[in-house]
């Protein structure tokens, strides 16, 4: 698993959320707002297969996953903890309609849970990111109970929705993470196959390609930890670098059926 902060380090490698009825983005619609980020509107994106290419049960093991199976030119887009909450970030996600999936961390999220509910409001699905980022393999069951099953009252709590898909802190976890997130909720463990750095993307596989189904990992940070770049220019650049490759955005709760019932 590439290192990059939040996404450093691995566990025991090995597979979200109720279906959106958010429309698809509409380029169409939001060509003044990509003009006005300096960015080139990315294709709208296909309709999510009727067939999901996930299937999650609400009992057994926990699937682990960095990749959708499909055919499909698109990729997904996860924002992690939710450190910086940039006003201008959430303008940008409203005017160009680009779906993410937020997983989110307590202890950065408590000074102001009210900045992620317009995200929410659009469609975006919010997940399980433990209370405090522990390395997850390097503390025993009752603590990643505490961990999981904690973010997930509080997210249920705050947002009203419970967390179907959890994303262990670093992408580390082991055979206790599985039982945990098992016990607290959440119905799969989700990593990723690139993160985006400040400018650049980070890549697992040697030629440095998107391929579809790919989950992409950002974060939610700021100039002080974008070495002066904004999220909002962080985003952009994450943008420009899917387009490039010929790839649009959509949303990874779209293609997970959720447990019957």
């Amino acid at each position: 698993m590439a290192a990059s902060g939040c996404s450093a380090g691995s566990g025991s490698a090995t597979g979200p959320a109720a279906t959106s009825s958010q429309p698809a983005p509409s380029t169409a619609l939001s060509a003044t707002a990509w003009k006005k980020w300096s960015l080139a509107p990315l294709p709208a994106p296909p309709k999510p297969p009727a067939d999901k290419p996930v299937k999650l049960s609400a009992t057994g093991t926990v699937p682990v996953f960095e990749h959708l199976p499909t055919s499909q030119k698109v990729v997904f887009i996860t924002v992690d903890d939710g450190a910086e909450k940039d006003p201008k970030f959430v303008e940008m996600i409203r005017d160009l309609k680009i779906p993410i999936t937020m997983f989110l961390m307590n202890d950065t999220i408590k000074s102001d849970y009210g900045y992620f509910k317009p995200l929410q409001a659009m469609g975006n699905h919010i997940q399980n990111h433990t209370l405090h980022h522990p390395a997850m393999n390097t503390i025993p069951l009752a603590r990643q109970k505490e961990e999981v099953c904690g973010d997930q009252r509080i997210l249920t709590q705050q947002f009203g929705t419970a967390p179907l898909l959890f994303r262990p802190p670093y992408g580390a976890y082991n055979s206790d993470t599985k039982t945990a997130v098992g016990e607290c909720g959440p119905r799969a463990i989700v990593r990723w196959q690139e993160s985006m750095q400040i400018t650049t993307m980070r890549y697992q596989e040697a030629d440095k390609k998107l391929r579809p189904g790919d989950i992409i990992l950002a974060h939610f940070r700021g100039p002080k930890e974008l070495k002066g770049t904004t999220m909002t220019e962080m985003f952009g650049n994450l943008l420009k670098h899917i387009q490039q490759q010929g790839f649009t955005v959509a949303r990874l709760e779209d293609y997970i059926q959720p447990p019957a019932g």
